[in-house]
């Protein structure tokens, strides 16, 4: 009998922590619609001084992060703006930007490490001059870590050309930085020389944070006052949120140092698929997202795999019939590694002594318990 969920399916799926839901219950709150809950304004003021931003805004969701940020640049109907083909913007966000923003998407090919290529994102520029044909590129808009590569890591090098470039052009730079702490933590850089030549970014809380509910959009203060404006227009002005944004500032608090612990077991986790024979993991594992196919001949697809490991209390997220996701978060200890690795194995036929294949982890798990 299962007595326990290891939910790898996203770390979206993380419950509040004990020390949220006490920071919940006394959270002081007024209305912030009118500009008065003092612990939306705790939280917006630390995520701007964290971001190196002027000001912040909390939002329901980091699709309404994106949508604002983009309606904000691209104030004209039947602007442009230029992203990723992979991108979380473009592929998973319901086709916002268009449908209620009236913005065009001008998608350049992402390359295996999330990364644009610079001389196709200027290539994908409109000239002025034929504006009587084409849309106005006024924003291009990066993904940090870049969730469909695997959690791959954009550098602050990287981030600064990009800049540089819409500088050049008079265009502007969001950062879809849903899970920018944990690029952050990988790459040992501070979170605000990541967003340092970007305009705007948002920053999802309930992701590898922890929290329940929520993201924050960063800019300056201009840009942040139409933000406010149009979060009001899009549904998004609540009033006693000071309880959401009170497990926020317990997530910056407590969980940003447990991104590197959940980094570390999706490389033992990916390490432990790539020993089992007919798996194949197929990103550079730099963050906690980890995908890998099912080769060729094996006895098994991904939608028979899921349905067995949720018999044995493992959810996972199949991607297609021979490819599956699976997110670290820091709800998953090393024994939830290390069971998910031996359910695995037994259900493609390839049950090995945990004790010895598994050494790394029980290693690992040995200073978490």
């Amino acid at each position: 009998m299962v007595t326990k969920t290891v939910d790898l399916r996203s770390d979206t799926v993380t419950k509040p922590t004990e020390t949220m839901r006490a920071a919940m219950a006394v959270a002081e709150v007024d209305d912030d619609v009118l500009l008065y809950d003092p612990t939306a304004h705790r939280l917006e003021t630390e995520m701007a001084r964290i971001t190196g931003k002027e000001a912040a805004l909390f939002v329901p969701s980091g699709t309404m992060g994106n949508l604002v940020s983009v309606l904000v640049h691209c104030e004209v109907r039947g602007s442009e703006v230029i992203l990723g083909d992979n991108s979380h913007i473009h592929i998973y966000e319901n086709g916002g930007i268009s449908t209620i923003g009236g913005v065009h998407p001008r998608t350049v090919k992402n390359n295996d490490d999330g990364t644009m290529d610079i001389d196709l994102i200027e290539a994908a520029i409109r000239d002025p001059r034929g504006e009587i044909v084409y849309p106005t590129t006024r924003l291009i808009c990066l993904e940090n870590t870049h969730a469909n590569s695997g959690g791959r890591c954009l550098p602050p090098e990287y981030i600064d050309r990009v800049g540089e470039l819409a500088k050049k052009h008079g265009l502007k730079l969001h950062i879809d930085g849903a899970r920018i702490f944990n690029a952050s933590i990988a790459l040992g850089v501070p979170v605000h020389r990541l967003l340092q030549a970007a305009d705007s970014a948002s920053i999802c809380l309930s992701k590898g944070l922890g929290a329940p509910v929520g993201s924050v959009i960063v800019g300056s203060k201009s840009f942040i006052n139409k933000a406010r404006r149009l979060r009001k227009t899009l549904g998004g002005g609540m009033r006693q949120i000071g309880i959401i944004c009170a497990a926020g500032l317990v997530a910056l608090q407590e969980n940003i140092a447990k991104l590197e612990g959940d980094h570390k077991k999706a490389k033992i986790l990916a390490e432990g698929l790539n020993q089992i024979k007919g798996l194949k993991v197929i990103n550079s594992v730099e963050t906690n997202i980890v995908y890998f196919d099912i080769m060729e001949g094996s006895n098994i697809n991904s939608e028979t795999l899921s349905k067995y490991l949720q018999e044995h209390g493992v959810l996972i997220m199949p991607e297609s019939s021979s490819r599956v996701r699976i997110v670290l978060h820091h709800q998953i200890s090393g024994t939830d590694v290390q069971y998910t690795l031996s359910c695995i194995q037994q259900a493609v036929g390839e049950v090995r002594d945990c004790n010895g294949d598994l050494k790394e982890i029980c290693e690992f798990q040995g200073h978490e318990e």
